[in-house]
This record gives structure tokens, sequence and C-alpha cells, in this order.
């Protein structure tokens, strides 16, 4: 682990703001923030904090995946009340984010069929494309 904890700041760029997380999972991965885009997309971010690196001082891949989870499937509850359950989430590690480094990622939409959909996603920090990946969830009923 990384011994900086003590001067490690997560604030993200502006425009982000804090996702409202009080218990469970989302508090042991965050703080976890989020912006709109321009297009009614969205945005989620996270800085890779000392408890998110691994032995090489990277961001987790366990993190990763839970970064894709939220964040794919966050592309079926941005603009409705639907909730959903992750069915497969496949994820292809293309590089590592050291120390300190800010993420991002995003997800769409690109099939449906009943009650399953299926979301194409990406992950980077700055130009560096982190991880793709895609998810298959199961909307279940309103919030």
């Amino acid at each position: 682990m990384n011994d900086s904890s003590d001067t490690f700041d997560p604030a993200p760029p502006p425009g982000f703001t804090r996702l409202p997380v009080r218990s469970g999972y989302g508090l042991s991965i965050g703080p976890l923030f989020e912006r709109e885009t321009e297009d009614g997309g969205f945005i989620r971010g996270f800085r890779v904090g000392p408890h998110l690196t691994n032995t090489l001082n990277n961001c987790h891949g366990g993190m990763l995946m839970g970064f894709a989870d939220v964040t794919f499937g966050h592309a079926i509850s941005h603009r409705t009340r639907d909730n959903w359950i992750t069915v497969r989430l496949l994820v292809d590690f293309i590089a590592g984010a050291p120390f300190g480094a800010w993420i991002e990622g995003t997800g769409h939409i690109v099939a449906a069929d009943e009650s399953f959909r299926t979301v194409q996603g990406r992950i980077w920090s700055g130009e560096t494309v982190i991880a793709t990946g895609t998810g298959v969830f199961k909307v279940l009923t309103p919030r």
C-alpha cells in the first residue's frame, strides 16, 4: 500500500459531484463522482487512493471491475428509475492506472431484449484507455 495516505486528496476535476453513497460496497471503493455530459449522458470518476492500489502501486483490478459494474450498469438507470442486477460483466484490462490518477468511465446501452440490456463501456485516465468491456444487466422494478 502507498504510504502517502496522509497527503492523498481524492478531489475530482471541476464539474464532478460526489455520489451520495451512504452504505455498502460503495463506501469501500469510494468516493465516486459523476458529471453530466452535453449529450445527456454521464461520466463517473474516482481518484486512485491508497486503499485501491495493488502491490505495484497501480489501481487494483478488482476496483476496476467494481467501477465498471456500477458505471456500465448506471447506463440503464441514468435517465430512468429502473433497478438492475448484473448478469454478466466482461472487462478487458488495457493499461495500468497509478496511485493518484483520476479515472473516468461511462457506458452506453447497445441492445435491449425484454428485461435485459447490453451495455458497452470504457474506462480511461486522460488519453489512456485503462479498460473496455461489455455488461449484460437485468432490469428489475422501478426504484
